[in-house]
């Protein structure tokens, strides 16, 4: 039976259109590591130090667990708050968070910076496991190597790295937590990126900040802007109402790598009460 000139339209248009779901599911499955880890934008080349903004520092390499050498920076301080585990973003390496670093510098904390695997000078390639086992590295480093206490350590994720934060402070009993800018979890974000495709069905990577927030007791700090263009507010939101007390929400404007930067005063004076909040400090 020969099918009419219209309905074999209709049924080759709607096989192209199946065949294109299947095409772009598929890449988007295959190519998760890529799409959630960009250590090549802007580049992986270490382009500037510490020194560039007038700060001491050591370079600093370790090795994980599975034997993957990381670079790191470590930024001493005379007399020092605390110490601040930066765990930066899923873009670029430390040399672009310098501005960062000399402001965590100005509120009196010491700083160990360092990049995931396969991120600037660091070897091998991300993966979630990995970056969790790299986050541990770092953690034995100011320990052991350094001689911090755990309960003067103050873990700091920005964007994807507070996905990192979060897996540490679940894990140990930090000074405080800040979230800055950061999803509830890889899964949420692809859903409201691809609506029409079962991306929760096909994430092999979960980054799941909501699930530990829920368990971690260290004070939290939250920051995040209603104007981010990348993560949406609602996620601080969220974040921020799953937390225990002692909690704290900060609400900036400007877009999602430079609203610090526009409300620098402010970010700066909430930065500096929580130190000293969670830090016990007499006011």
């Amino acid at each position: 039976m020969t099918l009419p000139p219209v309905l074999r339209e209709m049924l080759l248009l709607l096989s192209l259109i199946l065949l294109l779901f299947l095409a772009v599911t598929l890449y988007l499955y295959l190519n998760q590591t890529n799409l959630i880890h960009l250590p090549d934008l802007p580049s992986r080349r270490v382009a500037a130090t510490p020194h560039q903004v007038g700060l001491a520092f050591e370079s600093v390499n370790l090795m994980t667990e599975d034997n993957v050498k990381l670079h790191g920076w470590f930024l001493p301080h005379e007399q020092p708050r605390g110490t601040l585990l930066f765990f930066h973003g899923n873009a670029g390496n430390i040399s672009h968070r310098l501005e960062s670093l000399a402001l965590f510098s100005e509120l009196g904390l010491a700083v160990f910076i360092f990049d995931y695997r396969g991120y600037g000078k660091s070897e091998g390639r991300p993966s979630e496991k990995g970056i969790y086992r790299d986050a541990e590295a770092a953690w034995r480093y100011l320990t052991e190597t350094k001689g911090v206490q755990e309960g003067e350590i103050l873990l700091f994720g920005r964007s994807f790295g507070g996905a990192v934060a979060a897996y540490m402070a679940e894990k140990k009993s930090p000074m405080g937590l800040v979230l800055e800018s950061t999803f509830t979890s890889v899964p949420d974000m692809a859903a409201e990126l691809y609506p029409w495709l079962p991306v929760r069905w096909l994430a092999k990577y979960q980054y799941n900040t909501m699930q530990r927030i829920v368990t971690i007791n260290s004070p939290v700090m939250v920051i995040h802007s209603r104007n981010d263009e990348i993560i949406p507010f609602h996620h601080g939101r969220l974040l921020f109402e799953r937390a225990n007390d002692p909690r704290r929400f900060v609400e900036l404007s400007g877009d999602h790598n430079n609203g610090f930067m526009q409300e620098l005063d402010r970010y700066r004076d909430h930065w500096d009460d929580f130190i000293r909040f969670a830090n016990k400090e007499q006011i």
